[in-house]
C-alpha cells in the first residue's frame, strides 16, 4: 500500500515535469486535488492568453506565468528516516516562557512552533513576542498568498499595533513626548520567536510615522484606560490593512520603498492572532487560520473546543456577510466555484487590494511606472466586479476565560488543516504529551473520545519507524505530509512529499506554520478560585 503511494507521487510529478519541458504554465490554474491553490486567475477554466485578458476588464493581464523547472529531477533518490527527521525539524523551536519573560503572564507555561515550506519562498510566517507596556503576551500565525510581502509585512508590524491599542492613555502621552523631543521611545514588544529577517530594515521608519499617527489618534479619543482587547485587536487588524493600501497611494519618492509597498498591497495574507493576559484569551483571526484549544475533563476524556471560524465559501455564515454587503444582483457573482469572485479562497485578508480598490483606482496606481514585471505583481480584475470592496481584513474576535482543564493552544495556517481536522490535531498533540510523560495515569486509564488508546498502541508499535519528535509542531507537520487516509503514518509517503523538488512541492502541499502554546493548570485554578 505504502509503496504504491509513493510510487504515484513521484511518477506523477515525473510526468508533471515532463509535460511542462519547454514551457511555463498559467499561475495557480492548476492544484492537485489535496492541495488548493488560494489564488486563481483564470477561473473559467482553459482558454487562450487572449480571451482571459479580454474577459479581465479594465486593467490589462500583463503577467499570468510562473516559472517552473524544465529540468526533470531523478525522484528515485529518496530521503533516508534521519534526513526526513532533518528537514522536518530545521524550523522548529521550543522555549519556555519565564526564561524568556520576567513578566509574562503565568497561565503560559511554554510554546513549541515550526514551519515546513512549499513555496519557494515560503509565504507563511509566524511570530510571539510579549507587549512590554501590559502584560500580555502575542502568538501570530500569517498565511501569504501572491507572494510572501503582506505576510511579512504583516508579521512585523501588527503586534506593533496591537501593543499601542492596549496601552493607557498616560503611557501613549509618554510615547508622543519621547518622540517630540527626540528621546528614546519607551520599549514596545520583546519578540521571542521573530518572524524572520526584515525586508524592511530601510523604511521602518516611514512604518513608525504611521504608527505614531494612529497612537496620536488613540491619544485623541481620551480614554484614560485605552480599548478593551477586543476593541484593540479590532481596531488594530483594521487600521494596519488600511496604513498598507494607503502607503502605496501616497508618492513615495524612494525607489525600493515604493516597490516594497506594491507589493505588499497585491499581495495578500491571512491572519490569527492570540491574545493571552493572565487567564484571558483572545483569539483574533480573518481568513483561513485556525485556532482551537486541547481540553482534558475531570473524568480524563480529552476534547476539541474551536475558537475561530474559517472565512470562505464553505461557512454559511460568511457567505450571508457577503451577501449582505454587495446588491442582490451580485448574488451568484459575488461566490463562484467557492471562490471570492471565483479567484480567492479565503474571504477576508490583508492587503490583495485588487479586491478591495476600484479600477480607477488600481489603474492610477500602477500607471506610475512600476516595473510589474520585474517586482511579480500579478494586475487583474476578475469578472464581476462591480461594488468593490469585496475583501476585508475585520477579524472575528473571540473571548474565552481559561480553565484548568484548557490545556493547549494550537495555532496553524490552513497548510495544517486541509489535512488533519481538529479532533485529530488534539490527539497528536496529547499523544506528543504522553510520550513526554506527562498525564500518562490519565491515558492509560480511561479511553477517551478521540480514540487515542487505540492511536497509542499504533504509535509503539511505529517506534522503530522514527525517533519521536521532541516538538509538537514537527509532530503535527509529520502527520500533515505523511499519514494516508487511514489516519495512518507512511513513512514512504513522508519520504516521496519532502523529496518533491521546490517548483512541484506546492502541487502536493502547502505550507505549514505551527504553534502550541502550554497552559499552566495550577495557576489558572489558583486565579479561578481567587475571583
Amino acid at each position: 500500500m505504502s509503496s504504491t503511494v509513493s510510487y504515484w507521487i513521484l511518477s506523477s510529478a515525473r510526468k508533471t515535469i515532463a509535460t511542462l519541458q519547454g514551457g511555463q504554465r498559467l499561475y495557480s490554474r492548476y492544484a492537485s486535488n489535496r492541495i488548493k491553490s488560494k489564488w486563481r486567475l483564470f477561473p473559467q477554466g482553459p482558454a487562450t492568453l487572449k480571451d482571459n485578458a479580454a474577459a479581465c476588464g479594465s486593467i490589462a493581464l500583463r503577467k499570468a506565468y510562473r516559472h517552473t523547472s524544465t529540468e526533470e529531477e531523478d525522484f528515485h533518490l529518496q530521503l533516508s528516516p534521519e534526513q526526513v527527521n532533518e528537514v522536518l525539524r530545521a524550523g522548529e523551536s521550543a522555549h519556555k516562557i519565564l526564561d524568556l519573560v520576567s513578566r509574562a503572564p503565568d497561565s503560559v507555561l511554554r510554546f513549541e512552533s515550526n514551519q515546513l515550506a512549499a513555496n519557494s519562498p515560503v509565504e507563511d510566517r509566524g511570530g510571539i513576542a510579549a507587549c512590554l507596556q501590559t502584560n500580555g503576551l502575542l502568538f501570530g500565525i500569517f498565511d501569504g498568498h501572491g507572494g510572501h510581502a503582506c505576510a511579512q509585512a504583516v508579521s512585523e508590524r501588527l503586534f506593533y499595533y496591537v501593543a499601542v491599542s492596549l496601552m493607557s492613555q498616560q503611557t501613549l502621552e509618554q510615547m508622543e513626548e519621547a518622540m517630540e523631543s527626540m528621546k528614546p521611545l519607551l520599549p514596545i514588544l520583546q519578540w521571542l520567536k521573530h518572524p524572520g529577517d526584515s525586508i524592511y530594515k530601510d523604511v521602518t521608519s516611514v512604518h513608525l510615522d504611521h504608527l505614531r499617527v494612529y497612537w496620536q489618534e488613540l491619544l485623541n479619543l481620551h480614554m484614560e484606560m485605552g480599548l478593551n482587547t477586543e476593541e484593540a485587536l479590532m481596531y488594530s487588524f483594521q487600521r494596519l490593512d488600511s496604513d498598507i493600501s494607503l502607503e502605496i497611494q501616497a508618492p513615495l519618492e524612494d525607489e525600493m520603498t515604493r516597490n516594497l509597498s506594491l507589493q505588499v498591497a497585491f499581495s495578500g495574507a491571512m491572519a490569527c492572532l492570540a491574545h493571552v493576559d493572565g487567564v484571558h484569551l483572545h483569539v483574533a483571526n480573518a481568513g483561513d487560520c485556525r485556532a482551537i484549544l486541547g481540553v482534558q475533563e475531570d473524568n480524563g476524556m480529552w476534547s476539541c473546543l474551536p475558537l475561530t471560524q474559517d472565512h470562505n465559501a464553505w461557512n454559511p455564515a460568511e457567505l450571508s456577510r457577503l451577501k449582505r454587503e454587495h446588491p442582490q444582483s451580485e448574488d451568484r457573482t459575488v461566490i463562484m466555484e467557492n471562490r471570492l469572485l471565483g479567484v480567492l479562497m479565503p474571504c477576508r485578508a490583508f492587503g490583495d487590494v485588487q479586491l478591495k480598490w476600484s479600477k480607477e483606482l488600481q489603474r492610477s496606481v500602477l500607471e506610475r511606472g512600476f516595473d510589474t514585471e520585474a517586482l511579480n505583481i500579478y494586475q487583474f480584475t476578475p469578472p464581476h466586479y462591480y461594488t468593490p470592496p469585496y475583501l476585508t481584513a475585520r477579524p472575528e474576535v473571540t473571548y474565552h476565560r481559561l480553565r484548568p482543564q484548557d490545556k493547549f493552544l494550537v495555532l496553524a495556517s490552513d497548510g495544517l488543516w486541509d489535512v488533519l481536522g481538529n479532533e485529530d490535531v488534539v490527539r497528536l498533540v496529547v499523544e506528543h504529551l504522553a510520550e513526554e510523560g506527562q498525564h500518562k495515569p490519565d491515558l492509560a486509564q480511561r479511553p477517551t473520545n478521540l480514540g487515542l488508546m487505540q492511536s497509542l498502541l499504533q504509535q509503539r508499535k511505529a517506534q522503530g519507524l522514527h525517533a519521536a519528535d521532541q516538538n509538537a509542531a514537527t509532530r503535527l507537520i509529520r502527520y500533515a505530509i505523511g499519514n494516508n487516509e487511514y489516519g495512518e503514518m507512511e513513512p514512504e509517503r513522508l519520504s516521496a512529499m519532502l523529496t518533491l523538488p521546490e517548483d512541484l512541492a506546492r502541487m502536493y502541499r502547502d505550507d505549514i506554520t505551527v504553534t502550541v502554546v502550554y497552559f499552566n493548570s495550577e495557576s489558572i485554578g489558583a486565579s479561578s478560585k481567587r475571583s
